[in-house]
């Protein structure tokens, strides 16, 4: 928790109320292992009653963060900021290192014989961490949208279902975005496009927001933009106010998501999925501890048999041609009882 005081500042008393506020909604992000944008902590504040929902009201909170975390008063790891990142190349220090990471990265499709596929897409970039956290522990694609999907993302979207498509499977994109003139038209927009770039149907659920979500939380609301083109046919239906997602308390949205995808999911098929998955992580953790006697094995095995290798993956050789992967055309070798795979 790095609260490192760079500048020292003095706050009068309303500054410092505020402050102990933004670090209570911080803290229960942190709670739910959740991150927190600076938008999303503006919300908690306007649901709150403790800021009026305008602009200035976000500029305020803005700096005033700015100047918390400046003089050690708040978190530097509470708030993030998704759209700057560094990116680079990740590294090991010895070749054991990266097969102890394999083991926490492994991972199988835990949807394979399952009935249903599921995507699940939000609007907006900045809820991104609070969909992943309920996306990844299901083994769920998620996928944010940037506002409408550009033609690019929705053909790239339509060969990923069709894939899934022709295996059988139903398809299902679970929706989440802003209920304004644009953000519920883009429902109608995705399933127009998936429609056109698949040959199947593909099922598209607005999961959040809805109006009936809108009075169940009593969301504060923003005017409508009246320069949208859609706003005319969206007053007829919801009057002149919109509300935005990041609204959604995130522990909420985490619920919602969490029930849409549940719906669609064999429990049994599920819990199969996982007993394998999880044999599979021992297998890399067992090669992991005993790595030099690996490295031992195969440097004697190819020493005693120099033999053109027929298998990459475990190294079977035309001499030897025994293959331990499942999928090999070549015939498995029989392991004893309490034997890794």
């Amino acid at each position: 928790m790095p609260l490192v005081q760079y500048t020292p500042k003095k706050f009068n008393d309303h500054a410092m109320a505020m402050l102990v506020h933004a670090n209570r909604f911080l803290r229960s992000y942190q709670q739910q292992g959740l991150d927190c944008t600076l938008r999303q902590l503006y919300y908690q504040f306007v649901q709150a009653n403790l800021l009026p929902n305008k602009v200035k009201s976000y500029d305020w909170l803005g700096n005033l963060i700015n100047d918390g975390r400046m003089a050690g008063l708040v978190d530097w790891d509470h708030i993030v900021d998704r759209t700057r990142n560094v990116q680079a190349l990740a590294h090991w220090d010895r070749p054991s290192a990266i097969i102890a990471s394999a083991e926490r990265s492994f991972a199988m499709d835990r949807w394979a014989n399952q009935r249903h596929y599921l995507e699940v897409w939000v609007e907006k970039d900045a809820l991104r961490g609070v969909i992943a956290k309920a996306c990844n522990a299901l083994d769920v694609a998620h996928f944010s949208c940037r506002g409408y999907t550009s033609q690019s993302e929705a053909w790239a979207a339509g060969q990923r279902l069709l894939v899934q498509q022709d295996k059988g499977k139903e398809v299902h994109i679970l929706h989440l975005g802003d209920h304004d003139p644009s953000g519920i038209d883009m429902t109608r927009d995705i399933a127009d496009r998936l429609a056109l770039f698949t040959h199947g149907p593909v099922h598209v659920e607005r999961l959040a927001l809805n109006m009936a979500q809108v009075e169940q939380y009593d969301l504060v609301p923003n005017p409508a933009k009246v320069t949208d083109s859609r706003f005319e046919g969206y007053r007829e239906k919801y009057g002149d106010e919109s509300w935005e997602l990041d609204a959604l308390n995130p522990g909420l949205l985490v619920e919602l998501i969490t029930k849409g995808i549940n719906q669609y999911r064999d429990t049994k098929l599920w819990e199969q999925a996982v007993a394998l998955e999880e044999r599979g992580r021992a297998t890399i953790n067992y090669a992991a501890r005993y790595w030099p006697d690996v490295v031992k094995f195969l440097r004697e095995r190819r020493t005693r048999d120099n033999s053109p290798i027929v298998c990459t993956t475990c190294f079977a050789t035309q001499a030897n041609p025994h293959c331990l992967c499942k999928d090999s055309t070549g015939p498995a070798i029989q392991l004893g009882a309490g034997e890794e795979y």
